[in-house]
């Protein structure tokens, strides 16, 4: 034997590879570099923004301890409603009593199909639709007697109005949320003893919550955004009847108080989607087979202890 038969055999030849250039992408990030450059530089200097009443009135108490409180309050009480009753609707819809399912389809179909604006004026027109709301024996005594015209409730018809308007997206969205688990887990659980109840709770829920916080998150910042439209009720109180309407009123100054409430919009926007990806990253566990730096720890460990083993 020579020892050219004892040499390995030899691999094959390195690829000098010469990874593909794209010009094109340096060009076009300067440019948008360049035109967002030019577009700050016209709004700082433009006087019709007037970024010394934008500053003055960024952190006023009114718009903060009122505004902002107030379209706060009204984006959690109508969303917190909106569940509720996106839950209540998304179950007759899977029902198979056919009552319910018309009734909750028909629902649907009226708030979807009319714009909220449109719906939050006719709920600001209620005390004068129904001025007066009694309950009694028809032609007999009255048990119970309220004049909604001497009541000053627009706060609470503006929740009720934007929570109707959710109610008909959310039960869709939970909707599809519950059928996307499949049948095989309720089946399992009831095999188990499970309850209904227990099997929504234990089984279906926790799987169809990686399908309805992505969507859900989203509807928390639309409503958040909605609320700007409950002057049509009217409640003037939020976050743009104060800037917008009150204050931009009263010191002839619509642009620099538009600037504001977008801001606080900007930041109470912002913060929810952070939200929102802790949300979806909590429930999504377990969903992924992305291992992640324990877990790739641990199979190197019994992969190591696996070895010294067979040896």
């Amino acid at each position: 034997m020579t020892d050219v038969d004892t040499l390995p055999p030899a691999g094959p030849a390195a690829i000098d590879a010469v990874p593909l250039r794209h010009p094109w992408r340096w060009v076009a990030a300067v440019v948008i570099v360049i035109l967002a450059v030019l577009f700050l530089y016209g709004a700082a200097t433009n006087e019709a923004f007037r970024w010394p009443k934008f500053f003055e009135y960024l952190f006023n108490e009114r718009v903060l301890t009122i505004g902002l409180v107030n379209t706060l309050q009204l984006t959690v009480y109508s969303m917190v409603l909106a569940i509720a009753l996106g839950v209540l609707l998304a179950v007759m819809r899977l029902s198979p009593n056919p009552v319910f399912k018309a009734v909750s389809w028909v629902y649907l179909w009226i708030f979807r199909g009319t714009p909220v604006y449109v719906q939050l004026v006719f709920w600001g027109l209620i005390p004068t639709i129904y001025a007066v709301i009694q309950l009694g024996i028809p032609f007999g005594p009255s048990f119970f007697h309220l004049n909604l015209q001497a009541l000053s409730i627009p706060f609470l018809l503006a929740i009720v109005g934007l929570a109707l308007n959710e109610a008909a997206y959310m039960a869709e969205i939970i909707r599809a949320g519950i059928s996307s688990v499949p049948e095989g887990q309720s089946e399992a659980s009831t095999a188990l003893g499970m309850s209904w109840g227990m099997t929504m709770w234990r089984t279906v829920l926790p799987q169809a919550m990686r399908v309805i916080i992505p969507p859900t998150g989203n509807e928390v910042i639309s409503m958040l955004k909605t609320t700007s439209l409950v002057t049509a009720v009217p409640f003037t109180l939020d976050l743009f009847g104060i800037t917008s309407r009150e204050i931009a009123a009263r010191e002839f100054a619509p642009v620099p108080l538009l600037m504001v409430a977008a801001f606080w919009y900007l930041v109470v926007t912002s913060v929810l989607m952070v939200g929102q990806f802790y949300l979806e990253r909590y429930f999504s566990r377990g969903a992924s087979r992305k291992l992640t730096t324990k877990q790739l720890e641990a199979l190197a460990k019994a992969q190591q202890i696996g070895e010294a083993g067979h040896v």
